[in-house]
């Protein structure tokens, strides 16, 4: 989306619910999803089933790909207006390049690499009596 980010209230996200026009909020971003309904993996009924409301919480349970999130660029419409944002999620910002998947990588790598340092450095000791 280029130029000034359109702002999108939480009615009229809600309006937006059904095959023809599909729209969800991820993060406080709004997509309209409704080219996509035939082409996600997991099928159009768990999108319809979150049709017109904020889907955070169920995007991020799932999981969802590098892949998956580079794609959502594509169907970015606005913003979720200030006043109907969803807290208690770290902002994905769909603009941004990879922030969000280098900290996630960060955050399990760094203590698992610590722990692999100790658990060799056990191994030494032990070997070396």
């Amino acid at each position: 989306m280029s130029g000034e980010k359109k702002i999108i209230t939480l009615a009229e996200l809600q309006e937006h619910d059904t095959a023809k026009s599909l729209w969800i909020a991820i993060n406080n971003h709004v997509y309209d999803i409704t080219k996509f309904l035939d082409e996600h993996p997991g099928g159009e009924e768990v999108l319809l089933d979150q049709a017109g409301q904020r889907a955070t919480e169920a995007f991020e349970d799932v999981g969802h790909s590098n892949e998956a999130r580079e794609l959502m660029k594509d169907y970015h419409i606005g913003e979720l207006a200030k006043d109907d944002h969803e807290g208690g999620y770290e902002p994905y910002d769909p603009d941004e390049e990879g922030s969000s998947n280098l900290s996630t990588a960060l955050s399990w790598f760094i203590p698992a690499a610590i722990c692999i340092g100790i658990f060799a450095v056990a191994i030494y000791r032990m070997m070396s009596n």
